[in-house]
């Protein structure tokens, strides 16, 4: 996909005090044009229209500046977890549901940034606060885990944890498989929302937590 398409990033000259800015964006234009792994940190520099060496004064190579895009993307992919959830408002169920829908509007929505998270293979044991971001957004689904699984007796809870990952796995497989952008992508005879709503509601059936005012 062409970042140009998307009528994003304009080449321009560095000005002072947006050099990080200008990196992002460009690491951004970057990513959606070749993907993750597809650029050096001199065509980021090249880009945004400053010298080789100057990225170096904030990021110290091209995984770093990736792992930058990531974060921002985790904190927005947080942001819209977190309006989709509401607080669980005005069912639980509806709302966890809404989770989902917005997982995969991220997915089709933010590719570049969705690409830097999931796909530029970075050890986020070397990038603490990008670590700490992705906790964040699978914090959300935690929570709409747990709420939902207060509903039942203590007896018959099952663990959150369990449950969000097994959410997480089922979104992050249909974002994956039938959302991105790809002349490959096979097609589906309905909308991706349909097909992780209708998984969505049989796991939370089977676990009773699904059929009934919530």
């Amino acid at each position: 996909m062409s970042w140009s398409s998307q009528g994003g990033f304009e080449r321009r000259g560095y000005h002072h005090g947006n050099l990080r800015e200008a990196l992002v964006e460009a690491a951004l234009a970057l990513i959606a044009d070749k993907g993750p792994a597809g650029f050096t940190i001199a065509e980021a520099a090249r880009l945004a229209g400053v010298s080789p060496a100057a990225p170096y004064r904030h990021f110290r190579d091209a995984e770093a500046l990736i792992a930058e895009v990531a974060l921002r993307g985790f904190e927005r992919f947080t942001a819209a977890l977190a309006a989709a959830w509401n607080d669980g408002k005005p069912q639980r169920v509806r709302a966890f549901e809404s989770v989902g829908r917005a997982y995969l509007a991220f997915a089709r929505d933010e590719p570049a940034y969705y690409a830097a998270m999931f796909e530029a293979r970075i050890d986020f044991t070397a990038h603490p606060g990008l670590s700490a971001a992705a906790d964040h957004a699978f914090g959300v689904l935690r929570e709409a885990a747990e709420r939902l699984a207060a509903a039942l007796p203590p007896g018959r809870r099952p663990p959150s944890l369990m449950m969000a990952l097994h959410i997480w796995a089922l979104s992050h497989g249909i974002a994956s498989l039938f959302v991105r952008a790809d002349p490959s992508r096979r097609k589906l005879p309905m909308a991706p929302e349909e097909l992780l709503e209708a998984g969505v509601l049989l796991y939370l059936q089977s676990l009773g937590l699904a059929g009934g005012p919530m």
